[in-house]
């Protein structure tokens, strides 16, 4: 089950702390957007679930908002308090591993299972090797390139996020390559937290998919329904109350169903999201504060192989 964002135990809400964070600004003069930046120790996100790059606090098109702070306390541990089109890689390697060995979770480093519990993306789990982050920030431009090295898994990992001349397009470019002596298989997802013009969750939003949609979850019937080849809302959303639909099914094994629409009337604005991967799966989740199609690629890698794959997002405002 999808669980809001909350305080682990014995952290404190920084959120009103003063501190400046590793980051920078990009902007092609149609799109503004602003970026954390990886870093050991300043980085603003040092949770253990998501890719550390990408964090993105704002994006900006013809003065409407996209993305920002969806959540109510801050710690930088706080596996949540991420923004914007952040990324998740599912380990492959942690259901095999016993107690007090190590596991891959890329994106974050080498991490130590504790005990036998199944995975929990809620658990801070130990950190035993971080790698190395490099960030290169240019007008209109990120790259990020995180390096491990380590016994059982390496790897070189790029993600250029890009926002294309002359037009209210960004592309986020990935490069995974196995620098390792074993293969690597698994998923990664990209989250995407939208926040249209922090407009509330619930009627006057729409995400539309190339076909029709079948499942069932959270909030299915009561706060949203699959509508043919949409998600539409039957009321707002309250606090405390969320829509999780997991393992969607109706998309085919092409590249073509990758393409999500999400569109707000209130705000008068959509993003159109396609990807040169078909889906691995596909979940949505949402709170009141936050809309997140979660599609799921398969990334496969063998030793001194490289798998890349290319997100790109359309902005545009309705007629």
């Amino acid at each position: 089950m999808k669980k809001i964002c909350f305080l682990p135990r014995g952290m404190k809400d920084v959120s009103n702390t003063p501190k400046r964070f590793p980051g920078g600004v990009i902007n092609n003069g149609i799109i503004r957007a602003k970026l954390y930046y990886p870093h050991p120790e300043r980085g603003y996100y040092q949770g253990v679930r998501f890719d550390r790059s990408g964090n993105m606090s704002s994006l900006e098109f013809n003065g409407h908002q996209y993305f920002g702070k969806w959540f109510g306390e801050y710690h930088p541990e706080i596996h949540d308090v991420i923004m914007g089109p952040v990324e998740e890689f599912m380990s492959p390697d942690y259901a095999d591993v016993k107690p007090g060995e190590s596991f891959l979770k890329p994106g974050v480093g080498i991490l130590m299972k504790p005990d036998n519990e199944p995975y929990d993306f809620h658990r801070f789990y130990p950190m035993l090797n971080k790698g190395k982050w490099q960030t290169r920030c240019s007008s209109d431009k990120v790259t990020y390139v995180h390096e491990l090295e380590d016994i059982n898994w390496s790897y070189n990992y790029t993600k250029v996020i890009s926002l294309i001349k002359g037009s209210p397009e960004m592309t986020i470019e990935h490069s995974f390559k196995n620098t390792g002596k074993r293969a690597i298989e698994t998923g990664v997802y990209d989250h995407n937290f939208f926040m249209f013009d922090n407009q509330p969750i619930g009627p006057g939003y729409t995400v539309t998919f190339p076909f029709n949609l079948k499942g069932d979850g959270i909030g299915i019937g009561e706060l949203a329904e699959l509508r043919g080849n949409k998600i539409e809302y039957l009321r707002f959303l309250k606090t405390g109350e969320e829509v999780f639909c997991h393992d969607m099914e109706g998309f085919g094994k092409t590249s073509d169903d990758y393409k999500i629409i999400i569109e707000n009337k209130t705000s008068g604005t959509g993003v159109r999201i396609t990807c040169d991967q078909p889906f691995l799966r596909l979940n949505f989740w949402c709170c009141p504060t936050t809309i997140c199609p979660e599609p799921y690629i398969t990334i496969k890698a063998a030793p001194g192989e490289e798998f890349t794959w290319k997100i790109r997002y359309e902005f545009y405002e309705l007629q």
